[in-house]
């Protein structure tokens, strides 16, 4: 089902130093690659410095490849791997996996652990990236630690080590997502809980929260230094908040001094001791049904179902409406918040917000027009893989997407909702075409039947043509010309 990716070899040496953690890895790497460097492509580490990295480590890195555009990263399995899985309860299930000597790389990049320093990402975007030192001092309002990305037994632990018998800052609130269960549980039995919530923090549940602004929005102009993975303007719920972005070490002294702070100042760094045995209770995951078929999906007044699209006409014919320029994120295109949300299991409530921070009125443009077409520049769609970002604007009438180039994962949902994603052949037509043309593809639906990976496209507005190209692998061709993902495996509006 996916392109062939080329690789990339991250090779790590060294060992990371006092107060440097696994986040200040992944933000060299964003310094160095950007947030479109890796989209096409598998991130894989490598080298010495691998044995020195826990597996929460790792997975802090791996998690935020996705800011590179990854299609995914890799660590090879080791003596770590295995006894992370011990501790689990879950030996069997090792195995040894390592790249063949042999193996042959788009590109290598070294990385010596021992030569990074505390780095942390500035507003408004993951790549933004510069040292701690560098910013030192800037008044902090809000500290968040937690999310999916560094919420670990492991970051906890260091956490509430640097707190234990200190108070935060006067000036600070600081918000702490647990990442599990698991790690929610242990930390409460340990005795980490009441040492975070006695130096002042809110412990709130294992969830996105704060990270998608779902509570805990910020002030407004406020700066707010989080763990998080990304830091898009308004995603936290507050539209001219800073955030930036840095690993739990920096978060926690920043909370106790007031002001961003390089914690290489705080003397010698807690040594945390995982414990060998992590605490296991599956016992509220249940089992599916036998018998699905006899399953019944209860919806509330404010749900809807999933709207089915329709095949594509023999010719695309429908007006540009929104323009927008490089790196637009899902967040750009399907706001998060609390406001909006709570609607993800209604698509005509939730699409009234498609591209609301940008344009408000695109809603009611686009329902107006029936039909619309969309122009980005580069690396559109970058960000989460949040499908809603294809699914609402599908609902509004949009038809197909022209880019100068797409964030990959975005450009599934695309063809998944059954929106064609175009790219421009030559990138200087981009720059000739305005909301508001009414542009036309004749005989889209034989072309792509034929498996033509070229289009031309009349922009009647204007009196002028231009040519786009499309990349799709056979069963993307099909999923397309059905209309979407769900009607091509059979499924109806009924």
């Amino acid at each position: 089902y996916l392109t062939m990716p080329s690789v990339i070899n991250v090779r790590l040496k060294g060992k990371l130093g006092p107060w440097v953690s696994a986040k200040d890895v992944i933000l060299k790497l964003l310094e160095i690659l950007s947030v479109k460097g890796g989209v096409g492509k598998v991130i894989e580490y490598s080298g010495p410095g691998v044995k020195n990295l826990s597996v929460s480590d790792r997975a802090t890195i791996t998690n935020m490849g996705a800011e590179l555009g990854a299609t995914t990263s890799v660590f090879p399995t080791d003596e770590v791997t295995r006894k992370f899985l011990q501790s689990q309860a879950r030996p069997g299930v090792w195995k040894k996996l390592a790249a063949d000597p042999s193996a042959k790389y788009e590109r290598i990049i070294e990385l010596d652990l021992s030569e990074l320093v505390p780095m942390i990402a500035k507003p408004h975007s993951p790549d933004n990236v510069t040292t701690v030192s560098s910013l030192k001092g800037l008044q902090v309002d809000q500290v968040c630690i937690g999310s999916c990305t560094n919420s670990s037994l492991k970051d906890l632990m260091t956490v509430a080590e640097m707190l234990k018998g200190k108070k935060i800052a006067d000036n600070v609130s600081l918000v702490i997502s647990p990442g599990s269960r698991q790690v929610l549980e242990m930390i409460s039995r340990n005795g980490a809980m009441a040492e975070l919530i006695a130096a002042g923090a809110r412990i709130v549940e294992s969830a996105c929260g704060p990270c998608i602004g779902m509570g805990h929005a910020p002030a407004n102009n406020a700066a707010s230094v989080r763990t998080f993975n990304r830091n898009f303007k308004g995603r936290s719920g507050t539209a001219d908040a800073g955030i930036y972005l840095a690993s739990p070490e920096v978060a926690a002294a920043t909370a106790l001094k007031g002001k961003l702070t390089d914690p290489r100042e705080l003397g010698a760094p807690p040594q945390i001791k995982l414990p060998r045995k992590m605490l296991i209770d599956d016992s509220m995951i249940l089992a599916p049904k036998r018998k699905s078929a006899k399953v019944e999906i209860i919806r509330g007044p404010n749900l809807a179902p999933c709207p089915i699209n329709k095949k594509p006409g023999a010719t695309l014919q429908a007006e540009v409406l929104l323009k927008v320029a490089d790196n637009i994120t899902t967040d750009d295109i399907m706001p998060a918040g609390a406001k909006i949300l709570p609607l993800r299991s209604n698509i005509p409530a939730i699409a009234e917000y498609v591209f609301s921070q940008m344009d408000p009125a695109f809603a009611q443009r686009a329902k107006k027009a029936k039909r619309g077409v969309i122009v980005g520049g580069e690396n559109y769609g970058q960000g989460s893989s949040r499908e809603h970002a294809a699914l609402a604007p599908m609902y509004l009438g949009v038809k197909a997407v022209i880019a100068k180039s797409f964030a990959r994962i975005h450009k599934a949902n695309l063809i998944n909702f059954g929106i064609v994603p175009l790219t421009f052949a030559n990138k200087r037509d981009y720059a000739a075409i305005r909301p508001g043309d009414k542009i036309r593809i004749a005989g889209i639906s034989k072309k792509l039947s034929s498996g033509s990976t070229a289009f031309k496209v009349q922009n009647r507005s204007r009196k002028k043509e231009f040519q786009v190209e499309i990349e799709l692998t056979d069963r993307q061709r099909g999923i397309l010309l059905a209309g979407g993902l769900l009607p091509f495996i059979g499924l109806s509006a009924g």
